[in-house]
């Protein structure tokens, strides 16, 4: 057998690596002739070697479970072992010309009567393209909504006047009794009785899950998306080498505050999202999960322009070319 830290083949009763230290799994069930078992890697793994023949293992982003191709032995990347090389990731640059982040953003001013002419009255202050560590937190958020039904209000609202105008003129000199019976008549209405009709109030329940980016750098929080999601069908383990000449900021916000920062975020766009939807709501609360955070650099150009002494600042992916928000305009 062979140690799975450093490679160095062990005798198969071995518990550490003479070489390492490390603590080394019991034989495999491989050389015992019986199906393979996954197994569990080493908390403070720096590379992955199979544990049967030592053979490197090179597993593709997010699988779990990986089955050795020298020998067949089925290793499991648990959440420990695999989280330390899992976590830091990133998206590649593919905006990187200048004139063509310009024109986004020209575009992008000059949309609309109120802002034509917007970026010929400007001038270009600032234009730098950097690596920005984000957070991505995984939240599942679940909004119970109690909201007022408005067109079965309104409905109701317009059969009472209708009742009462039609009893007052029926009922009228009749006595009390006509008092019961409009009193009867309105409240089934109003309680949608009148030919078995909808409350007027509904519960509803609004459930999102998110993976939601929070910059990890303080000096940047003024710009924290809102409501954006990067394209990560394309993101990979981080590699300084994919990224010469692009500075890589670091990040100094920690994984805590930026589940605290995710989850606060995320409620407030439930809540956008509920009052888009739904209206007078009369009771709203929302429950949210948050799961491990992974870090992630995105490739950002920040822009900014002076319109008659206003700062209007852009706010690109460089990964997929699209603005990620804008502050001033």
């Amino acid at each position: 057998m062979f140690c799975m830290k450093c490679g160095t083949q062990l005798p198969d009763d071995a518990s550490f690596c003479y070489k390492c230290g490390a603590k080394v799994s019991a034989q495999s069930e491989t050389e015992r002739g019986a199906s393979p078992r996954p197994v569990l890697a080493s908390s403070d793994v720096k590379e992955l070697k199979c544990p049967s023949c030592g053979a490197p293992i090179a597993p593709k982003f997010g699988e779990m479970v990986v089955t050795c191709e020298y020998c067949g032995t089925s290793v499991w990347l648990g959440t420990d072992g695999w989280r330390s090389i899992e976590k830091h990731t990133m998206l590649t640059p593919k905006y990187t010309e200048r004139d063509r982040i310009l024109a986004i953003i020209h575009d992008t001013m000059d949309r609309g009567v109120i802002h034509r002419h917007l970026q010929e009255s400007s001038t270009l202050e600032e234009m730098s393209l950097a690596m920005i560590p984000y957070w991505l937190i995984p939240v599942s958020a679940r909004t119970a909504i109690v909201a007022a039904n408005v067109a079965a209000e309104a409905g109701t609202i317009a059969a009472t006047g209708v009742l009462a105008g039609i009893l007052g003129g029926e009922m009228g000199g009749r006595g009390r009794g006509g008092g019961l019976v409009d009193g009867l008549l309105i409240g089934s209405v109003l309680s949608g009785g009148m030919g078995g009709g909808a409350n007027v109030r509904k519960a509803v329940e609004l459930d999102s899950n998110y993976l939601f980016p929070v910059v990890g750098v303080k000096a940047l929080m003024e710009y924290q998306p809102r409501n954006y999601e990067f394209d990560l069908s394309g993101r990979e383990l981080f590699d300084p080498a994919k990224v010469k000449g692009i500075k890589v900021l670091n990040g100094d916000i920690g994984e805590e505050t930026a589940k605290y920062q995710a989850k606060t975020l995320v409620d407030s766009l439930q809540s956008e999202k509920a009052h888009a939807q739904y209206h007078m709501i009369q009771q709203m609360n929302t429950q949210s999960d948050v799961g491990e955070g992974e870090l992630l650099h995105v490739p950002i150009w920040f822009v900014r322009y002076d319109h008659s002494g206003r700062k209007i600042v852009f706010i690109v992916d460089a990964n997929s070319g699209r603005l990620v928000n804008s502050i001033g305009l």
